[in-house]
Order: C-alpha cells, then sequence, then structure tokens
C-alpha cells in the first residue's frame, strides 16, 4: 500500500489471527498535510479495540536513509510500509501497523513510521519538529536512524541540529506550571522519555552486548516495554500542537488518567452488575445470603479496577466506584425485598383460602368458635413456615396479615358463648402479648439486618483498603526496579563516554546520577508518599460513600434498640 500525504478511504479492520492475535495493514495515524498536523479517527479506533497489552516502537531520522524497510524487517515481513526506489521522501506524516509481538505471548507491537527529516522539498523545518517530538511522546522505544558509524561528529550532529533535539525542551513541557521562558532540567524528562536506540545502517563493525554477538532485533527486542493509552496522549498532542501551545506531559497524563479510570470504573461497575446478576436467586433466603455474594462480587470488581486504574492518587475515581457498587447493591436490595413481599403475599394468599372460607361461612361464630379459630390459625401459621425460601420479608408478611386478622380474632372472640368474661379478657390480653412478642422479633429481625449491613460495610471498606495497598506496594516495587535500572544504564552510559574522551558530557550525567540515587532511597524508604496517610485519607473517602457513614449507621442501630426495649414492656 503506497503511503501518500492523504488518508486513504479503505479502512484497514483487524483480522483474526490462529494465537487470538490481530494483524492490519499499516494506516496513516497523523496527516500531515500544508504544515498542518491531523489525527485519523480510523486509526484511534483501531487503537481502541486493542485489549492487549501494546510495545511502541517509533522511528525517525533523515529521509531516503531505509526507515520503513527497517520497521518491516522489525515486523518479520519484507513488505507493509511503503518503500521507495528514488530520492523523493515516501512516508509523510506518521503511519502505523500493529502486528503481533514477535515473542511476547498475547501483546501487540505497535510500530511507528515516521516522515524523513530534512527533506528540502518541505521547505519549513518546523514539521520535521514536531514529527520528532510526537515519535518521542508516543514510543515506549525511540529509534534514531542514520547512516554508517556513531562516531564524535554523528554525535554532534545529532546534539546541535536546530530542529529536534535541542528544541524538545522548547516544544514539550513536563509540567502545565513551566513557563514558556523557563528553563528545565534535562532530569525531569528521564521518566517521560522512552528508550533511545541509536540505528545505524551500514556499520561493519561487530555488535557485542556483554562480551556476547547480538543481531539488532535482539538489541531492539532488549528495550521493549510497555505504555497504556496511546490515543488519548495522541489527540492530546495533536491538539495542544494545532492550537500553537506546546505539548504538557503533565496534562497528557492527566487527561490519560481521567480516561483510563473512568473506563476502569465503568468496567468494574458492569462486571459487578453482571456477576449479582448471575449469582443472585432472588429473593435469597436470608440478608447475609446477598451480602455474602456483594463482597465476593465487589471484592472482583475492585481487583478489575485497580489493574486498569492509572494515577488515582486521591482515591477519587475508587470512591466513585464505592458509591456506584454501593447504590447498586441497594437496587438489588431492594428488588430482593420485593421478591420476597410477592413471593409471601401469593403464599399467604393461597394457604389461608381454607381459614378465610371458614370465616365468611361462620365456622367459627359458635360457641367455642375461638379455640377452633385459634387451632386452625396455628395449622395455617405451621403450613406457611415451611414453605422454602420466602426470603428477608417472610415475618414482616406474615405480621401484617395476622394485624389484619386482630379485628375478625376479636369478633369470634365476643360472639364465643363457651366462654365467661373472665375467659375473654384472658383471652384478649393474650392475644395483646402474642402481637408484641411479633412486634419486638421483627425489630430484632431489623436490628440484625442493620448489624449485617454495617459488618458488611466494614468489611468491604478493610478489603478496598487492603486491595489499594497492594497496588501500591506493587507500585513502589516496579517504580523502584525502573529506577534501579535507569541508574545503571546511565552508570553504563557515563563510563562509555569517558572511555570515548566525553569528559564533559560524563560529568554532565553526574547531577542526574546523583538524583536518581537520592530518588531510590526514598522509594525505598517509602518517602515521597507516606502510605499511612494516604490510607487514612483513602479512609475517610471511602467511608464517606457508605450510606448515611458509620455514626448515622451506629445512631440507627441503637434507636431500633430503643424500640425493642419498649417493646419489651409493652404496657
Amino acid at each position: 500500500m503506497e503511503a501518500g500525504s492523504e488518508t486513504p478511504n479503505v479502512f484497514y479492520p483487524f483480522l483474526p489471527m490462529a494465537s487470538g492475535s490481530t494483524i492490519m495493514d499499516p494506516i496513516c495515524l497523523v496527516g500531515n498535510q500544508n504544515n498542518q498536523l491531523t489525527v485519523n479517527p480510523k486509526a484511534l479506533k483501531i487503537l481502541d479495540q486493542i485489549s492487549q497489552p501494546v510495545v511502541v516502537v517509533a522511528i525517525a531520522g533523515l529521509y531516503r536513509t531505509g526507515k520503513s524497510f527497517l520497521m518491516n524487517r522489525l515486523a518479520g515481513q519484507n513488505h507493509g510500509f511503503h518503500l521507495g526506489s528514488t530520492v523523493r521522501s515516501e512516508t509523510k506524516g506518521i503511519w502505523m501497523w500493529c502486528v503481533p509481538h514477535p515473542s511476547k505471548e498475547s501483546h501487540t507491537l505497535v510500530l511507528l513510521d515516521t516522515e524523513g527529516l530534512g527533506d528540502v522539498e518541505k521547505g519549513d523545518s518546523k514539521n520535521d519538529s514536531w514529527i520528532f517530538a510526537l515519535a518521542v511522546l508516543l514510543s515506549s522505544i525511540f529509534v534514531y536512524n542514520s547512516m554508517n558509524t556513531i562516531n564524535h561528529q554523528a554525535l554532534e550532529q545529532l546534539h546541535s541540529d536546530p530542529s529536534y533535539v535541542t528544541e524538545l525542551t522548547e516544544r514539550i513541557r513536563t509540567t502545565s506550571s513551566a513557563s514558556s521562558d523557563e528553563i528545565q532540567d534535562s532530569a525531569e524528562f528521564v521518566s517521560f522519555f522512552p528508550d533511545f536506540v541509536w540505528a545505524v545502517r551500514d556499520f561493519m563493525l561487530e555488535l557485542e552486548l556483554d562480551g556476547y554477538p547480538i543481531t539488532e532485533d535482539e538489541y531492539l527486542e532488549n528495550a521493549l516495554k510497555l505504555i497504556p493509552g496511546l490515543g488519548t496522549l495522541l489527540v492530546a498532542y495533536i491538539d495542544a500542537i494545532n492550537s500553537g501551545g506546546v505539548p504538557c506531559l503533565e496534562n497528557a497524563v492527566i487527561t490519560l488518567a481521567e480516561r483510563e479510570n473512568s473506563a476502569a470504573v465503568q468496567k468494574a461497575a458492569d462486571h459487578y452488575s453482571e456477576q449479582m446478576a448471575q449469582q443472585l436467586r432472588l429473593p435469597t433466603d436470608t440478608l447475609q445470603e446477598l451480602l455474602e455474594v456483594h463482597a465476593a462480587c465487589e471484592t472482583e470488581a475492585m481487583a478489575i479496577f485497580l489493574r486498569r486504574s492509572f494515577k488515582d492518587d486521591k482515591q477519587t475515581f475508587q470512591k466513585k466506584l464505592v458509591d456506584i457498587m454501593e447504590k447498586k447493591k441497594d437496587v438489588f436490595m431492594i428488588q430482593n425485598e420485593e421478591a420476597s413481599a410477592k413471593h409471601c403475599q401469593a403464599e399467604l394468599k393461597k394457604l389461608s383460602e381454607s381459614l378465610m372460607t371458614s370465616i365468611s361461612g361462620g365456622t367459627f361464630f359458635v360457641p367455642g368458635g375461638h379455640s377452633l379459630y385459634l387451632e386452625a390459625r396455628s395449622k395455617f401459621e405451621q403450613g406457611y413456615k415451611l414453605v422454602p425460601r420466602k426470603g428477608v420479608k417472610a415475618n414482616e408478611a406474615l405480621q401484617s396479615f395476622l394485624q389484619s386478622q386482630a379485628g375478625v380474632e376479636e369478633a369470634i372472640l365476643q360472639a364465643d358463648k363457651a366462654l365467661t368474661d373472665g375467659d375473654k379478657a384472658v383471652a384478649v390480653e393474650c392475644a395483646k402479648k402474642h402481637a408484641a412478642e411479633r412486634e419486638q422479633q421483627l425489630l430484632r429481625e431489623k436490628q440484625n439486618e442493620e448489624e449485617q449491613k454495617m459488618a458488611a460495610q466494614e468489611r468491604s471498606f478493610k478489603e478496598n483498603i487492603t486491595q489499594l495497598e497492594e497496588k501500591m506496594d506493587r507500585e513502589r516495587e516496579n517504580l523502584l526496579r525502573d529506577q534501579e535500572t535507569m541508574l545503571k544504564h546511565k552508570l553504563k552510559m557515563q563510563e562509555e563516554l569517558l572511555t570515548e574522551g566525553f569528559k564533559k558530557e560524563s560529568e554532565e550525567l553526574n547531577k542526574e546520577i546523583d538524583q536518581l540515587k537520592e530518588a531510590i532511597e526514598i522509594t525505598k524508604n517509602n518517602k515521597p508518599i507516606n502510605i499511612s496517610e494516604v490510607l487514612d485519607a483513602a479512609s475517610m473517602a471511602l467511608v464517606a460513600v457508605l450510606p448515611g457513614g458509620y455514626k448515622v449507621l451506629g445512631m440507627g442501630v441503637k434507636l431500633l434498640s430503643d424500640a425493642v426495649k419498649r417493646a419489651e414492656n409493652p404496657y
């Protein structure tokens, strides 16, 4: 497929492969027309469809030096990015090719082939600077392509060329607070920039690493590492460039975090809803049954969120997820109560048919009728108790039914000529006592339910904090590992500079090395973020979204306790 300055009308979709990976033809990612950069929405759609981890390799260098050929070979193909045979630059803008990673299973390799630098026909070198900057910003490994050998002259050319490397600090800001005329310390860029590989064509010397021969592909693959969220970053960078501003790494990361964390919340919340719907059989026999399913689903959902969340430093999105799941749990609880009430009312109606028929037929309005009524009602209650899975509204529904029959019992009692006035008075008091006992039982059940809810919320809160702490520990370990790897590279770089006679450049590295050593010590001692303070803050945030908070919930339990005491002494 020929690469041109215009985005082709043909959309190149992913093609499924036997391994479960996908492959596609190259497609224009960033167009370059009339010195204006544009993002191809079709390419963004392709990036959004990738669910696997991605490794991004970008290449830049002078035009007509074989960059496209090198990227095709890295993909393990002879064809892909268009190759030209004249001095005219073929690639315009930035072209993307997604292929299965050659050595990492279930990973996608995203290759970015950039427009050649230094094309005399363009007339404006500013676009060269932006193409170079975008290649650096979007990649996890950046390949600079040149010819012949790496020598002092080549180093000076790359370092002093006003269109590329030296303008990066002018064209990129690490923080939004950095002003346009503020000199930025190069050390600030270290944590943002990709690994750098200088690919030298027609290189006749032997390639060795630690005394062992290596290939060019092995050297490239050795430096690959993952970077998430390429579409969001690209749009943020292009918008900044086209608006005349300067791409800010801090703002891009914030934008990425907003999108990734929002998506993480949605994915986790959807998982919670799906699993609750699949695992719950309404009505549940007890409230505890529902709460246990909730706890399991919530734990899974929180794990999904934390795996995908990115820089949720104040637990804003974690709090949002907790809030969403609490509200969804409340909905399930309401549905559970409604299902229980509906089921119980249906059973009560069915079981009480014979009782109601006897009442309407006057069976109990005879001497000794009250005793017959109590016997029939007891039989009805026993039958109701044997009904399985009545749910959380079982006793409340029964109590409501019995209360509706209080007038009927009173009428039967007064009509019973076999009872004396004293017997009737005793029966009335007995009925009141039984009604009070049933009311007390209901209040105890409600108190127990509230205690179960509170215990579930406390368990949920502790589980969320535990998962957060584990994530922070993992991130700290990953950061320490990356810092130590970076230090090792810098020390080796310093040694090589000294060996080649670049004493001044070697001394300039000392500041970055010292800063990196200090950062490593801080990471080891966990000084940048006091985990206990973070967890305390997270605790307050997570408690705040619980229904009514612990204080209100505790007050509700106390009120119920007081009501139970009053029910125990109704007179």
